[in-house]
């Protein structure tokens, strides 16, 4: 084992030094175990063997920093050993190509703009990562080794990696039109920590609207109310509020989703101030013939004059227009979320909350409170638009009222 590898764990790695013994000690006795020279990069098959067998006599903690120093060997390895075959350049004009065919994917799969712009920048990360290799040379071991360097180098979050991974498994299976399993991209991750979601009590809440004035507050108290994410509450249609049912329809949330949320009865009067005005915007809009709204998925081509109609129209327009950054159509969108969000950072800080709240905390609070109130969880769960009742139960774990009426011994 070189001293490179020991420079290595300190410098690029970050390993404490105290650490750095045992993580050398790991990789001799897993290449003595297996019998296998130093420099050879061994399989998840051999990882895993080596593991078993140090299971039997070592704790689980010893277990999972023995595969953390594995791990990072293997990539260490990997970056050392370059294949003259995959560094070869392609033509200048052959990853800019590739980098359209993804946005086409992309645009066929109907995945939203944000979304497209953080594949996209992944993308270029790669390229300049594999040294804009020729793409058929491409494997899941530069995934591997991508994803690797991030976890070591950049130590960037899980959720980050999870990104960058999602990122490159759309351009191999949807571009490249590789198939790769999960055996194959194994990397050196950072531990995953699941935090706590943050939650404003009811009085931080409303001394956050007090703060808020105008469409601002409309808007943050339709988002707690509902329990809405920041862009479904941007992304509002006039048809998509029913003052008569008192509901709230969320079109294409996360997962491309559709579900129905309760309306507050309290925003009814201020709703009904609010559509007028929206519809003297409509009117005016329509009256220069500007172009329609946007509409979700092949709606603009099946009804090219839907976007003109006013139940289409924006619950929350801008006050200006702007172009399409995919059509480059000039048109009105909805309010731009960064308006929000800075109106909502200033009212947080007028009322002296010393909390790190966002928008989405609103959403948070949203489940928290119900669950306080006694409603079950499959309703909460119902309400959010979750797909897994486990996401939904981490409310449990900051709700302050004892959901299972359970009473202490102390207390009788």
């Amino acid at each position: 084992m070189s001293f490179d590898f020991k420079s290595y764990l300190l410098k690029k790695a970050v390993i404490k030094e105290k650490y750095v013994p045992f993580y050398l000690k790991w990789i001799s006795e897993c290449y003595t175990f297996l019998n296998q020279p130093d420099s050879h990069i061994l399989s998840p098959e051999e990882k895993r063997k080596f593991l078993k067998h140090l299971s039997k006599t070592h704790e689980d903690w010893q277990i999972k920093q023995a595969d953390n120093a594995l791990r990072i060997y293997s990539y260490f390895l990997a970056t050392q050993q370059t294949d003259a075959a995959k560094t070869s350049p392609l033509g200048k004009n052959e990853w800019p190509a590739l980098e359209a065919r993804m946005r086409q994917a992309l645009r066929l799969k109907q995945r939203s703009y944000s979304t497209e712009k953080t594949y996209i920048t992944w993308l270029r990360a790669f390229r300049q990562f594999v040294k804009e290799m020729d793409a058929a040379n491409l494997t899941a071991a530069d995934i591997q080794n991508f994803l690797s360097s991030l976890a070591v180098e950049r130590r960037v979050s899980p959720s980050t990696q999870n990104q960058a991974l999602n990122a490159l498994i759309f351009l191999y299976r949807h571009v490249l039109g590789k198939n790769i399993g999960d055996k194959e991209l194994e990397a050196v991750r950072a531990a995953y920590k699941r935090r706590l979601p943050l939650v404003l009590t009811g009085k931080e809440i409303h001394a956050i609207f007090d703060h808020l004035s105008g469409v601002h507050r409309l808007m943050a108290m339709l988002i707690y109310g509902c329990g809405l994410r920041l862009q479904e509450g941007l992304m509002l249609r006039i048809k998509d509020i029913d003052l008569e049912q008192n509901t709230v329809i969320v079109r294409s949330g996360k997962g491309d989703k559709d579900r129905i949320t309760v309306l507050p009865e309290v925003l009814k009067d201020d709703l009904i101030r609010h559509i007028p005005e929206v519809r003297a915007l409509y009117d005016e809009d329509r009256k220069k013939n500007i172009n329609g709204v946007y509409l979700p998925g092949a709606l603009e081509k099946k009804y090219p004059n839907a976007g003109k109609e006013w139940d289409w129209y924006w619950l929350f327009p801008s006050k200006s227009l702007s172009v399409d950054p995919r059509s480059h159509t000039v048109r009105r969108h909805h309010i731009h979320p960064a308006s929000l969000q800075k109106a909502f950072k200033a009212a947080l800080e007028k009322s002296g909350i010393a909390k790190p709240a966002s928008v989405h905390t609103l959403r948070h609070s949203f489940a928290t409170h119900l669950l306080e109130k006694g409603y079950d969880i499959r309703t909460i769960q119902e309400l959010l638009g979750h797909k897994n009742l486990q996401t939904t139960m981490i409310y449990t774990h900051v709700a302050k009222k004892n959901i299972l009426g359970v009473r202490s011994p102390l207390d009788e």
